[in-house]
């Protein structure tokens, strides 16, 4: 299925050619943040929260469009959790409480996929920090 970028966000790509190995790095990542255990709801928040926390607009604006593509979330409460968690990954620069780690799995969640949303923090934040850099966001 061939991937339909808008305007904003094939500039942005545009941008970030500019270092072959930064676009090819950001676009394996997220190819294998899709692919992991978490549901389609919880890697958008994930997104959604690195995107908020580092300011970049157009991803904000873009996975805002994809998590309501995706319609309601059947356990939005979980959602809080995965958000929750994923701002303490970033606070603590992944050294999470044990209480962090423990109210993350009674969400439902597991240590699969604590190491996975930190996955999606390293791929977003690359990416959010390059559209910042090169003004795209």
């Amino acid at each position: 299925m061939p991937v339909h970028l808008s305007a904003r966000t094939a500039a942005a790509v545009a941008l970030l050619k500019e270092s072959p190995e930064t676009l090819d790095g950001f676009l394996k990542l997220s190819q294998i943040f899709e692919s992991t255990t978490l549901d389609a709801h919880s890697r958008e928040t994930v997104i959604l929260t690195v995107a908020h926390r580092n300011q970049c607009h157009l991803c904000v604006d873009m996975h805002d469009a994809k998590m309501a593509a995706l319609g309601p979330a059947p356990e939005p409460e979980r959602l809080d959790a995965v958000r929750a968690f994923t701002l303490q990954v970033l606070a603590s620069s992944g050294a999470v409480s044990d209480a962090d780690l423990a109210a993350f799995e009674k969400a439902g969640y597991t240590r699969r996929n604590a190491l996975e949303v930190v996955l999606g923090v390293g791929a977003y934040t690359l990416s959010t920090f390059a559209n910042r850099l090169t003004r795209a966001a």
